[in-house]
């Protein structure tokens, strides 16, 4: 199993659809477990669940960054 893929998978499905995003902040083991449709293991999943919270910090942050450039465009 590629776990990058698996990661950007629930990215793109998270940032996709707000009733998504939503049970993510509430359970997001059961979110991502509901995604990929599999049962993984604790270390596995949580894994994977580190791994999307950093990259929807990192799109949310890289997002403010470019706002901010655009005011001085």
């Amino acid at each position: 199993m590629d776990i990058k893929a698996k990661i950007e998978e629930v990215v793109k499905k998270v940032q996709a659809d707000p009733s998504v995003a939503s049970n993510f902040e509430k359970e997001p083991v059961k979110t991502v477990e509901g995604i990929i449709g599999v049962d993984l293991p604790d270390d596995v999943i949580n894994g994977v669940v580190d791994g999307v919270k950093a990259k929807l910090s990192a799109d949310s942050a890289s997002g403010i960054v470019d706002k901010v450039k655009g005011l001085f465009s």
